[in-house]
């Protein structure tokens, strides 16, 4: 590629998969040579050494070398809503800020960039400001990562419409399976297909234990990166 692409990662909910499919797509990224990095801005839920364990697995699986403070700037411990959590930290998230702190990582060089949200599209990270709008400052492309489970054609195509509406161009979607195969599957993937504008990136099946370049090969990233 001749510049850096970067893509704001979003679900149809919280416990999507967006984690796991963001490390499938760094590993899809680097099987295509490109060079990987990831931003996790915001993360609810910490170990005792204040880290979080998704903004580990991306580091995990990025070729660049970045300190954890850069992936992940705002590492709040409880398990909450991001704002719940900054508001009893006495902390005040801002996205001026967090762009900023992923415009370092998206100017860094990487070929192919990830910058991962928390819960859904709308999640407030302060009294007026969600992750949503970190997305539009960074104008980035949208991944739409969706669970395959019962409600997802409501929560997919409300989500959709959401990322539109905010002047943002969706630029993909991933049919993620969480947990067991739900009835009606491949229905369900094929009125996505139709109805969202936007290409299926691929369809990830429920693997246990986890492996993120299994997944991986489930994946075709030429719609975003080309050939």
């Amino acid at each position: 590629m001749s510049r850096s692409k970067t893509f704001f990662v979003t679900g149809t909910d919280t416990e999507v998969g967006k984690t796991a499919v963001s490390c499938a797509l760094l590993e899809a990224a680097a099987a295509r040579g490109l060079s990987t990095a990831a931003v996790k801005p915001v993360a609810a839920g910490c170990d005792a050494q204040g880290q979080n364990e998704d903004a580990l697995a991306l580091i995990a699986h990025m070729s660049t070398e970045l300190d954890y403070a850069q992936v992940n700037p705002v590492a709040l411990a409880p398990p909450i809503a991001p704002h719940i959590a900054a508001a009893r930290a006495g902390r005040l998230i801002q996205v001026s800020r967090l762009a900023g702190i992923c415009r370092g990582v998206t100017n860094g060089g990487a070929d192919f960039v990830l910058v991962e949200g928390a819960g859904g599209w709308r999640v407030p990270v302060s009294p007026r400001e969600t992750l949503a709008d970190l997305a539009v400052e960074l104008r980035a492309g949208v991944i739409l990562v969706v669970a395959m489970r019962l409600g997802c054609i409501n929560h997919a195509l409300l989500t959709a419409e959401a990322i539109m509406r905010d002047g943002l161009p969706l630029a993909g979607w991933v049919a993620n399976q969480p947990g067991a195969r739900m009835e009606c599957h491949e229905e369900n993937v094929s009125t996505l297909q139709r109805l969202l504008p936007a290409p299926c990136l691929g369809e990830i099946p429920h693997l246990a234990p986890w492996d993120a370049r299994a997944a991986a090969q489930s994946l075709d990233l030429e719609p975003l990166v080309g050939a």
